[in-house]
């Protein structure tokens, strides 16, 4: 079932976020539908450093590739800002969707941008963004890759700025929409009231962000249709990366971690290393008649 075809359904979709092959793989094996990969994320560890657009276009084409080339679930990607005016949009989108991007979100911040949960933002005018917007439509090989309109404008204009801004881009022709950071039941529950039968609405929900977390199911019985866990993963591995490598220090082993890791052969099962060099003697003679 195709991405655009997936969200028509009344059951909510719910996309953890993703910023490796590994973590990609791990999801998909959990059972997700699709993943998310977040821009955030791809900061935090490649980097370790915030989400102030820092990462650039082609370092995410590089990201899309490796994880497409693991998992098969659709694979809904941040594309930041598109990383420049309409026409660097175009290429975005071009190069997003051939390294394997079923959907792409484009959110109206200036370069360089920042996290929607941090202060300090700002964002362009609703014209150059709505052009962004008919730009990566047109530019798109296939009409199932998504275009999902976002807009930071409530932390820089106000809550009702940002519903305006976000009729602009449903206008545009956004597949799907996204306003970033409501900060009360009562403004998700405005946009609901604006928006929901329209078009798709996606949720955002960040553990100690601005916006109240609901879980997925009273998001669906809201009215949203799809709803991302973005960074999650990476705040779960940093609590888990300090104590490992505190305990380690500590105690000069991993005995005492033991319990909270893989050993090398439950690694080795969950990457499927034993079918991946079963493959490779097929085509090496050994396994040949």
């Amino acid at each position: 079932m195709s991405l655009k075809r997936r969200l028509s359904e009344e059951k909510i979709l719910l996309a953890p976020g993703v910023y490796d092959a590994l973590t990609g793989l791990i999801a998909e094996q959990a059972g997700a539908e699709a993943v998310y990969l977040s821009g955030a994320s791809i900061a935090y560890t490649r980097f370790g450093r915030s989400d102030i657009g820092l990462v650039s276009m082609a370092e995410v084409a590089d990201t899309i590739a490796a994880v497409r080339d693991r998992i098969s679930v659709p694979l809904v990607v941040d594309a930041d800002n598109g990383f420049g005016n309409a026409l660097n949009v175009q290429r975005t989108v071009r190069v997003f969707e051939r390294m394997g991007a079923n959907a792409l979100q484009l959110e109206d911040q200036t370069l360089p941008k920042r996290c929607g949960h941090l202060d300090g933002k700002s964002v362009i005018p609703v014209a150059e963004m709505a052009g962004k917007i008919r730009a990566a439509c047109d530019a798109r090989a296939s009409e199932e890759t998504l275009i999902i309109g976002r807009t930071d404008a409530i932390a820089v204009e106000g809550f009702e700025a940002a519903v305006e801004r976000a009729e602009a881009y449903v206008e545009a022709g956004a597949d799907m929409l996204f306003i970033e950071a409501p900060q009360s039941m009562a403004e998700i529950e405005e946009i609901l009231k604006r928006f929901k039968g329209r078009v798709p609405l996606m949720a955002n929900m960040v553990e100690g962000g601005k916006t109240p977390i609901v879980n997925a199911a009273d998001l669906e019985r809201l009215g949203f249709s799809f709803v991302i866990f973005p960074g999650g993963i990476v705040r779960a591995l940093a609590v888990t990366a300090r104590d490992y490598y505190a305990n380690l220090v500590a105690n000069g082993s991993n005995e005492k971690f033991r319990d909270r890791m893989f050993d090398f052969a439950g690694l080795n099962e969950v990457i499927g290393t034993a079918d991946l060099l079963a493959t490779g003697r097929r085509y090496d003679g050994e396994g040949a008649q």
